[in-house]
């Protein structure tokens, strides 16, 4: 991160990154793996921070209909919030953060979005980019390039806030400096990028044209 640390505008991820919702993401996912024969132990895992239909085309299993699969785990996914939270000191952060110099990146479709801000109690930003936004889901940086568009900056002049490795290669390549929220990571994640556990003890304040973050510890 650039010292002192200020930036056009703040372009989070949401899962893991704002709000946590692996148990409820997980328990969908494993129906759906054990539908398909696959061992949940290792591909349940691979899921986070990719789009829904990318993570299905990975697998390149015969005779599937993407958009028909992803269509029905984001039905099972909105109807399964049970505990979606925010990550700690989130609604706190977000509140100190101007309307316009804020956005969500997010690869999942809108509608689950919505519902999980909702479920998690976070405010909606005045720019959300979902997977319906979007050709290519992270690791590519368009969405990320998208929202800062969106906010009148240059992606380069942000500061990102992701969890996945997925993310924080679309934040790089948005070229993006990042910090990595690590609240709902299970192991270590090898990182250069300054790590925070959540949003507790961050600062912001505004500074001429730019935000300021008060430098987390590593």
């Amino acid at each position: 991160m650039r010292s002192p640390a200020s930036y056009a505008a703040f372009l989070f991820d949401m899962d893991g990154t704002l709000l946590t919702s692996i148990t409820a993401a997980e328990r969908v996912w494993t129906r759906w793996a054990l539908r398909h024969g696959l061992d949940p132990v290792s591909f349940v895992p691979t899921i986070h921070g990719a789009r829904v239909q990318d993570t299905i085309r990975r697998l390149a299993l015969p005779d599937l209909d993407i958009e028909a699969e992803a269509a029905g785990i984001t039905r099972d996914e909105i109807a399964d919030v049970e505990g979606v939270a925010p990550i700690d000191g989130a609604i706190a952060f977000l509140a100190t953060l101007p309307a316009q110099r804020w956005a969500v990146v997010t690869s999942a479709p809108r509608a689950l979005a919505l519902r999980r801000m909702e479920a998690a109690g976070l405010p909606l930003p005045a720019v959300l980019i979902t997977a319906e936004d979007v050709a290519r889901g992270k690791p590519d940086p368009s969405g990320y390039r998208m929202a800062a568009q969106r906010l009148g900056v240059q992606a380069q002049d942000c500061l990102v806030f992701e969890d996945a490795v997925a993310g924080i290669g679309a934040g790089e390549a948005a070229g993006a400096d990042l910090l990595v929220i690590t609240a709902t990571h299970r192991y270590p994640l090898e990182t250069d990028h300054p790590r925070a556990q959540n949003f507790l003890g961050l600062h912001v304040r505004e500074a001429g044209k730019g935000l300021e973050l008060a430098s987390p510890d590593a």
